[in-house]
């Protein structure tokens, strides 16, 4: 079992077949960032649209046994997801709206300080707003993951101490991977882990410390977090931005809430879309992750775990069997 638990692609039919050359049996895929509640209705029904045009790679999958179910009928199951809370406004009732219709994973804030608390990229993190904890209790009643990957300290240790049901931070990495913003300190870690949290390590060469980082260093990072917090905290995210143009980069950074370019503390030497490293250049190279966990001595079954069965028992007790 493969599964990546987040893809922000310009999705295509070469794409999905992408992902079936990777192995890829489950992927989180982004349906809003910076979208209004009605521009994220038609993002939905173009992936529905996707569904039945290719249905022969991808199905839709809102549970864990519909994981399970695609990966028998060889494709890949296709969670929806928001990696921001903006879709939302100001409606608690658009949680359920936006549950039935197929979203099972949302990410509270994207950089930036929202109405449920402050990104990663605030100077002032004063945490989870009252908002915000209406909105992580509504998630954790209909069985929705609480995403933290982009949000800031205080708010993501508030989130995961308020929530009744594990989080995750479905795409970062340890700060001692490498210390930016958008990355994990140590604390954060382990509370993560000690409520049963899951931690989706990502590849995207800005957030490991650029492409020239090798496999085996990479590996020996999942080596210290796993000693950290244990083999049952650990998969990945790829954040695979596959496809993607220099414009739909800067609605990624901009948005509607700047006319200016933001980069984020320490992003400004980087301005545009990376180059990835030679061993994962696209989600077709799974397969070196897994033998580059094997070489790091993880075992067959230990590499089984953080390559997608930690995901599959994470998305069991949170969104569903």
């Amino acid at each position: 079992m493969i599964i990546d638990a987040l893809q922000t692609s310009n999705w295509d039919r070469e794409l999905f077949e992408e992902l079936r050359a990777g192995g890829v049996d489950c992927v989180h895929v982004t349906v809003a960032v910076w979208e209004s509640a009605r521009e994220t209705l038609s993002q939905i029904h173009r992936w529905y649209r996707w569904f039945r045009e290719h249905d022969d790679l991808i199905v839709p999958a809102t549970s864990a046994g519909e994981i399970v179910a695609a990966k028998k009928g060889g494709k890949t199951a296709v969670i929806l997801g928001f990696q921001n809370s903006s879709p939302f406004e100001d409606d608690l009732g658009l949680v359920e709206v936006f549950y039935r219709l197929g979203v099972r994973v949302v990410q509270l804030t994207y950089n930036n300080q929202s109405l449920l608390g402050a990104g990663c990229y605030e100077p002032h993190d004063s945490g989870l707003t009252r908002y915000g904890k209406e909105v992580v209790r509504e998630l954790n009643r209909l069985g929705m993951v609480v995403d933290l990957s982009h949000v800031g300290e205080q708010t993501t240790l508030d989130a995961i101490e308020f929530s009744q049901r594990p989080v995750a931070v479905t795409h970062a990495n340890p700060k001692f991977l490498h210390d930016i913003p958008r990355n994990k300190s140590d604390k954060v870690l382990r509370a993560l882990a000690e409520r049963g949290g899951m931690f989706g390590c990502s590849l995207y060469p800005h957030l490991i410390g650029g492409r020239q980082v090798t496999l085996a260093q990479y590996t020996g990072m999942i080596a210290r977090l796993v000693e950290m917090i244990g083999i049952d905290h650990v998969g990945f995210g790829s954040d695979a931005v596959r496809k993607c143009t220099p414009d739909y980069l800067n609605w990624l950074r901009m948005g509607r809430w700047t006319q200016t370019a933001d980069f984020g503390p320490g992003s400004a030497a980087n301005p545009g879309w990376p180059e990835w490293q030679e061993w994962f250049q696209t989600p077709a190279d799974y397969p070196n992750l897994q033998q580059g966990l094997r070489d790091q001595g993880f075992s067959k079954e230990e590499t089984a775990k953080i390559m997608g069965g930690n995901w599959l028992r994470f998305f069991g007790e949170v969104i569903g069997d």
